[in-house]
């Protein structure tokens, strides 16, 4: 398998199918993460997770790369509640796991009336 299929498999079956007790088949157990507000390793993920989870999110992937061992990936992520998020991560794969990740996101794009008629996605 792909690295950019591992991401795909670890998109579906996490985020959204809700499910934790997949994540060590997908995450390194020394995860490295930068994005500030969760821990690094794989129990500090997983505590984000538990958190994340609950707001029932969908991802939508648009678009996604992979080169050598990093996967991009650009996606719009909605919440039950209806908010929408555009989120780009990245991620580096060791193994065939998720070892290391950044993100950017830019939330609450539903709210956003663009100055252009391109789209947000």
């Amino acid at each position: 398998m792909t690295n950019k299929e591992t991401v795909i498999q670890f998109y579906e079956k996490v985020f959204n199918g809700w499910d934790i007790s997949v994540v060590d088949q997908f995450v390194r157990n020394d995860y490295i993460q930068h994005n500030p507000n969760v821990e690094s390793g794989i129990e500090g993920f997983k505590g984000f997770l538990d958190k994340f989870l609950s707001l029932k999110p969908h991802m939508d992937i648009v678009k996604i790369a992979q080169e050598d061992d990093m996967v991009f990936v650009f996606f719009k992520c909605t919440l039950q509640n209806g908010a929408v998020n555009k989120v780009c991560d990245i991620y580096r794969l060791e193994d065939g796991k998720l070892a290391e990740h950044w993100d950017v996101v830019e939330h609450d794009v539903d709210k956003i009336t663009p100055v252009h008629n391109n789209g947000l996605f």
